[in-house]
């Protein structure tokens, strides 16, 4: 009798204590083990400190391209999405014809494509444009602007704004479709309202559709976002001195593969998490406003 009542009062505090268990986030756990044990390495590891030293540098330039080519994204696919939406034949084809084109394209070509194709077309465009507002403009008080065109040169662009403007492009038409499947889960009752209120298509969108449809679109945006950062690697094909160009620097440079891929691979997960917290919260504190 006894061992029945012991046993009856020991099984639920098993089945407690499994369920706590079972309950950990034991990913993160891992994770925090892993980052610790690096963080230590760091700490106590010579060749692993010199690396960590060389390569912060990265992050530097990494968060830099980041967060300058994220908002010019996010203003072409809002811009672009709109015009996925619009009912004008010559705005749908142009953004339609971006998104589908681009989409298709590697982000490692395109980068390649602006670099190296369209940024000196555009420089090229610059200078016959100077020359050819000399020769009209040339006693005006236009010729110094005109003077400034024709003199432009390509190294005027650095190889990371190049860089920047490659990753904009790209990811523009990314966001431009979730900003268009953001815009269209707003129910059409809602525009029909706003104009019986008197408002154009403008102000309807700017005051009622919009402001609810980034709320919706703000977890695709923080993945974007995210995602993005990773991407900012592909510019060591412009030889930019992001967090992966110095890590293959380092690794060429000393040879210590080990030391120099740990440390950049700890760098980027310590970004990726620290921002998707941040997405997180904001996401909580946009829920809370609505």
């Amino acid at each position: 009798m006894e061992a029945i009542q012991e046993s009856d009062f020991s099984q639920p505090q098993e089945n407690t204590f499994g369920k706590k268990l079972s309950s950990l986030p034991w990913w993160a756990i891992i994770l925090a083990m892993a980052g610790l044990t690096i963080t230590f390495f760091i700490l106590s590891d010579s060749n692993y400190r010199d690396t960590f030293n060389f390569l912060k540098w990265g992050v530097v330039t990494t968060l830099r391209i980041t967060f300058l080519a994220f908002p010019i994204s996010t203003f072409i696919g809002l811009f672009v999405g709109l015009g996925r939406l619009s009912k004008n034949t010559v705005f749908y084809t142009i953004s339609t014809m971006y998104v589908e084109v681009v989409r298709g394209i590697p982000l490692v070509v395109l980068i390649l494509m602006v670099a190296f194709a369209v940024i000196p077309l555009f420089v090229q465009t610059t200078n016959a444009i100077g020359a050819w507002g000399l020769n009209l403009f040339a006693d005006s008080f236009l010729a110094d602007m005109f003077l400034s065109f024709s003199d432009f040169s390509i190294r005027s662009i650095p190889m990371e704004i190049r860089a920047v403007i490659a990753l904009a492009l790209g990811y523009g038409a990314f966001e431009a479709e979730v900003f268009r499947a953001g815009i269209q889960s707003i129910s059409k009752g809602q525009i029909e309202a706003a104009r019986s209120l008197g408002m154009n298509y403008f102000q309807s969108m700017l005051f009622i559709i919009l402001p609810q449809a980034i709320r919706r679109v703000l977890p695709p945006l923080g993945n974007d976002f995210i995602a993005m950062l990773k991407d900012s690697s592909l510019a060591t094909v412009l030889a930019v001195n992001e967090l992966t160009q110095l890590t293959r620097l380092r690794r060429s440079s000393t040879f210590r593969v080990m030391e120099a891929f740990n440390v950049a691979a700890f760098l980027y997960l310590a970004l990726t998490l620290l921002l998707s917290a941040g997405v997180r919260t904001l996401e909580t504190k946009m829920k809370i406003e609505e």
